[in-house]
């Protein structure tokens, strides 16, 4: 019986797996493996055992760990009764000198290994989605907002530009960390490497290097989880970028500005009782989601904060916090990505919202013309903003307002003003800035 969203929700399959019961079976299975492997290599344990827990280890029964598990209460045991039933005299080895943990983290880094692949792939995709909106619409002028209010015009393919550049830090933050986060480690009991010799160093080398993930330089008996809380964190970086994206598409999907909308299907239905309902579903979903990814940072900080050389708190948290903040944040890239790159951009409403307020929004136009023309820029910026509420409370044009004011003729002409006060003139270097940003990051993506 299905519980959470993520079993029939949310999620896709390529991430669900990296967390599913299986995979996480599997890569600890791959973790004793490897152990045995480096042992082998250094002598600690037969070569030929080592290559028969290699040969047949992986073979190991889910469903039997399980079987064992429910009559000796424990997980890691279960599985390594469970995989030395299978490799026979040689399974004596398994999980020889280690302790649940070095099993267990070490097969966290295996997973983060695949999260961060995918990761990587999606993040890559949407900044190529961006990009391609944010080319397709370096010239597409449209008012932009500050406090919610109509400022001086920008571009919309400036703003697809700074979102594709936010993703690009994303990117570099993920390969950033990706060295410290996906990591093994074959430290024993506490750390010390006791029960391993004078092999520890060698062995845990190694093992690692078998896996293809780094390897710590000290740890206790637990990987320190300042590196998991790294991780967790990026996530919820990324998933904030996302929801900053989805309410600026809700913002412009209001009925009253109308500039964007998500993709409708043709049966696709808004509401069931408003019939004619069109609902940006998909960011607000993100939006949502969001939430929940970034209340997974305060639990991964204190996953770091163990008792000693480590007590068991982490253990419940990390079961939810890994695999809902990694498949929830793949989902979120994945909608999100769909979102911009089948969003519609309505530019009557564009050209509409643009005229609005008469050119009274590009009052600061003005103010530096006439500052550049010899009037001081304080009495420049005092002379226009006392036009420009005039011109919202009697709602004229400013340039009327402006054309009238003697003060300011004796700078610029009637026929300047108007042309100072079109959206056309004060666009400054947005393509530009646009442009320069294409040819930075397009190598790194798909256009």
């Amino acid at each position: 019986m299905a519980i959470h969203p993520i079993d029939f929700r949310y999620g896709t399959p390529e991430m669900k797996r990296v967390w599913s019961e299986d995979n996480r079976f599997t890569c600890i299975v791959r973790a004793e493996v490897a152990l045995a492997h480096a042992q082998g290599v250094v002598g600690m344990i037969p070569a030929e055992d080592a290559a028969i827990i290699e040969k047949n280890a992986l073979s190991a029964s889910r469903v039997r760990a399980k079987e064992i598990e429910a009559e000796i209460s424990h997980d890691t045991m279960a599985i390594t009764r469970a995989i030395s039933e299978v490799c026979g005299d040689a399974g004596r080895w398994i999980h020889y000198g280690a302790t649940s943990n070095d099993i267990l983290d070490t097969a966290t880094g295996l997973q983060l290994k695949e999260a961060y692949d995918l990761l990587e792939k999606k993040l890559s995709t949407l900044m190529g989605v961006l990009l391609k909106r944010a080319e397709e619409t370096k010239n597409l002028i449209c008012i932009a907002r500050t406090h919610g209010q109509q400022g001086v015009p920008t571009t919309y393919g400036l703003r697809f530009a700074i979102w594709a550049s936010e993703v690009s830090r994303h990117l570099i933050r993920l390969r950033e960390s990706r060295p410290r986060v996906v990591v093994g480690q074959m430290t024993g009991a506490v750390g010390t490497m006791a029960a391993m010799g004078e092999h520890g160093i060698e062995v845990q080398a190694e093992m690692m290097k078998y896996l293809g993930i780094g390897s710590v330089d000290v740890s206790s008996q637990v990987i320190s989880r300042d590196r998991y809380a790294e991780y967790i964190f990026l996530l919820a970086n990324i998933a904030t970028t996302l929801d900053k994206v989805g309410i600026e598409v809700r913002t412009l999907q209001r009925t009253e500005i109308g500039e964007v909308e998500e993709s409708f299907s043709k049966k696709q239905v808004g509401s069931s009782t408003m019939p004619h309902k069109r609902n940006p579903i998909k960011s607000e979903q993100v939006c949502g989601l969001a939430r929940i990814v970034r209340s997974m940072v305060e639990p991964a900080l204190l996953n770091n904060t163990l008792w000693d050389e480590r007590d068991l708190t982490n253990s419940s948290a990390e079961r939810i916090t890994f695999l809902e903040t990694s498949i929830l944040c793949d989902h979120c890239l994945q909608v999100m990505t769909g979102v911009i790159e089948n969003l519609t951009i309505n530019t009557e409403a564009v050209e509409r919202n643009l005229r609005y307020l008469h050119g009274i929004n590009l009052a600061e136009s003005v103010m530096i013309e006439l500052t550049k023309r010899g009037m001081k820029r304080e009495d420049a910026h005092e002379t226009i903003r006392e036009a420009s509420m005039e011109a919202l409370s009697a709602k004229m044009p400013l340039a009327e307002i402006l054309a009238a004011k003697p003060e300011v003729t004796e700078y610029v002409s009637a026929e300047e003003i108007a042309k100072l006060l079109k959206p056309e003139s004060y666009a400054g270097l947005a393509g530009v800035q646009v442009e320069n940003l294409i040819r930075k990051l397009a190598p790194y993506c798909t256009l």
